[in-house]
């Protein structure tokens, strides 16, 4: 009857655990830094995970929003 398909408390929290990882290890290998081009790689994974966490935190699905503008 009701289409629920918002994940739990315990999948977010796993999910962002694992995000942050990601932006972690992301960070210390290519991110703020790293020689000239750290700066720029750096600031595109932080604007990265920011939209991720949002997207995780708020459950939006970036490809259908985007879709539309894309043509899918």
């Amino acid at each position: 009857m009701f289409d629920n398909d918002r994940p739990g408390c315990l999948g977010g929290l796993l999910r962002l655990a694992m995000l942050s990882w990601l932006f972690k290890w992301l960070q210390e290998n290519v991110g703020f830094g790293r020689g000239p081009l750290g700066c720029g790689c750096g600031v595109i994974l932080l604007a990265l995970f920011i939209l991720l966490a949002c997207g995780v935190i708020c459950n939006t699905n970036w490809l259908r929003l985007f879709a539309p503008a894309v043509g899918f």
